[in-house]
């Protein structure tokens, strides 16, 4: 199924303002809140040249990325809970990785110090609020109207009439080893 996003972007703490309208196809085994927190990655990690990949269907690939002109991934940015492997060999790989974790985050964080992830301080691990994609999910179809802003670590996210404002907690995957 292809869902349609029509999002009006204000992200004042970064100066990123857009209006995007995205086409996602929505694998058949992708759920809702999985959807959904690509869609929000995609929105919150806007820049020139940032696309979804093909994801699910490639499993070489992240959710989303930004290639330079010379083929060099930029940014390698996951969706969900990646493996301690996947995110070593991601952090060799790209300049920039973020993940975007919408279910126990805690227990990401563990195996990743765990199994020893290449310079996994260098990951940037955002948190998605459970509270959010309930909310979202509930107004989900085929076309979507968001206008999402950011300022000063919060988020508003407006959906016909539903508002709904949380912070996304970000941080470093791993603490540095001091």
């Amino acid at each position: 199924m292809i869902h349609r996003f029509e999002i009006a972007l204000a992200d004042v703490d970064r100066g990123v303002y857009a209006d995007l309208d995205v086409r996602v196809a929505r694998h058949p085994s992708e759920d809702v809140p999985y959807l959904l927190t690509r869609v929000l990655a995609f929105a919150l990690e806007h820049q020139e040249g940032l696309q979804f990949s093909k994801g699910l269907s490639e499993s070489d690939e992240p959710a989303l990325w930004r290639k330079g002109p010379d083929g060099r991934v930029l940014d390698w940015i996951e969706v969900g809970s990646p493996t301690p492997e996947r995110l070593h060999r991601a952090n060799k790989h790209a300049e920039r990785v973020v993940v975007y974790c919408h279910r126990r985050p805690d227990i990401l964080r563990q195996k990743c110090a765990k199994e020893g992830v290449h310079e996994a301080e260098r990951v940037r691990l955002v948190v998605v609020p459970g509270a959010v994609l309930d909310a979202l999910a509930g107004r989900l179809d085929r076309n979507n109207r968001w206008a999402v802003s950011v300022h000063d670590g919060h988020t508003t996210i407006v959906c016909g009439d539903t508002s709904v404002e949380a912070v996304f907690e970000a941080g470093p995957l791993v603490p540095a080893a001091q």
